[in-house]
C-alpha cells in the first residue's frame, strides 16, 4: 500500500483523480478500524492531515462560522466554537478518548456518514452546508441533501470535503446522547435541539435511530402551532413530554447488539423532552 502525504489541497485532489481506488485519511479513527478488520483493503491512501487550509476556522461571512474539515475535535470543544456553536462543542466532547479527539474531525464524521456520528445531528439541527471540492470544480451542498443512507453520501470519489458552514443563531442549543457507558462509547441514541429565539423556531435532529440523521419536522411543527414561542420563557412538563413523544414517533430505530428499538425510542423521548425544557428555563 502506498501513502501520498499531501501538503496542499490541489496535490490531494490531483492524486484522488489519478487513483481511482484511493482512500482519504485525515485522523484515521474510522478508516483504520476498517483496515485492521480487513473490511477495506486500499492500495493507495491520501493523507490530508498536513493540509493547513483544512484545519482553519473562519468567520469571514457575517452570521456564519466555517470550520475546516480537518479541524480536530480537541479544538472544536473549546473556543471560539464553544461560544458560537455550543452544541457542536458539546458533541465534540463526547467523542471517544482525548487521543481520538486529537485526531478525529468533522470531515471524518461526514466521510464515514454513520447515523451514529456524534456531530451530525448538530449539523442537521443547524442546517449546516458542506463544501466539496474537486480538481476542476467545487460545490456547496445542504447537509439535508448530503447524507443519503447508512455510510452513504453524495460525495463523489474525486471530491474532498473542505469545510462546513454553521449558521450562528441567537438562542439556545444543546446536544445529548445515551450510550452503554458514560464515556468513550458509540451513541445508542442522540439528539440536538436548537431554539432560535430570534425567529421563534425550534429544531431537533436525532442520531442512531434511523438509516440517516432524522429531523423531526412534525414535532417541530406541532410545537410551533401549539405555543407562541416568541413570548415563551418556560415550557411545561406536559408539553415537553408530548414533544418528546412526538419526536420519538418520528424515529425509526432497529434492534442491534448495542440496544433495542424500544429502548432507543424511549431514550429519544426523554432526551427531546429534557432538551426542550432546558432551552426555555
Amino acid at each position: 500500500m502506498s501513502v501520498i502525504v499531501a501538503k496542499e489541497l490541489t496535490t490531494a485532489l490531483t492524486a484522488l483523480r489519478e487513483h481511482g481506488d484511493a482512500r482519504l485519511i485525515q485522523g484515521g479513527t474510522d478508516l483504520m478500524v476498517e483496515i485492521n478488520f480487513n473490511h477495506v483493503k486500499p492500495t493507495t491512501m491520501i493523507s490530508l492531515r498536513d493540509i493547513k487550509s483544512l484545519r482553519m476556522i473562519r468567520t469571514d461571512t457575517p452570521g456564519i462560522m466555517s470550520i475546516g474539515s480537518g479541524v480536530p475535535y480537541s479544538v472544536i470543544e473549546g473556543e471560539p466554537v464553544l461560544t458560537a456553536i455550543p452544541a457542536l462543542a458539546q458533541a465534540a466532547r463526547t467523542v471517544g478518548s482525548p487521543q481520538i479527539r486529537a485526531a478525529g474531525s468533522l470531515g471524518g464524521n461526514l466521510g464515514t456518514c454513520s447515523p451514529a456520528g456524534d456531530t451530525l445531528p448538530v449539523m442537521f439541527a443547524l442546517d449546516a452546508s458542506i463544501h466539496l471540492s474537486a480538481i476542476d470544480s467545487s460545490r456547496v451542498v445542504s447537509i439535508h441533501d448530503f447524507m443519503t443512507g447508512v455510510k452513504r453520501s453524495v460525495r463523489q470519489h474525486d471530491e474532498i470535503i473542505t469545510a462546513i458552514d454553521f449558521p450562528i443563531i441567537n438562542g439556545w442549543q444543546g446536544y445529548s446522547k445515551v450510550g452503554v457507558r458514560n464515556a468513550m462509547v458509540i451513541s445508542v441514541a442522540s439528539a440536538c435541539l436548537v431554539a432560535d429565539h430570534e425567529n421563534a423556531d425550534v429544531r431537533i435532529a436525532l442520531g442512531s435511530v434511523g438509516p440517516t440523521i432524522i429531523r423531526c419536522r412534525a414535532a417541530e411543527s406541532w410545537l410551533k402551532t401549539t405555543l407562541d414561542l416568541s413570548t415563551r420563557s418556560t415550557i411545561s412538563l406536559d408539553v415537553a413530554n408530548e414533544f418528546g413523544r412526538r419526536a420519538a414517533e418520528e424515529s425509526s430505530p432497529i434492534d442491534d447488539h448495542r440496544s433495542t428499538a424500544q429502548y432507543r425510542r424511549h431514550a429519544i423521548s426523554v432526551l427531546a423532552s429534557r432538551l426542550l425544557r432546558k432551552a426555555y428555563q
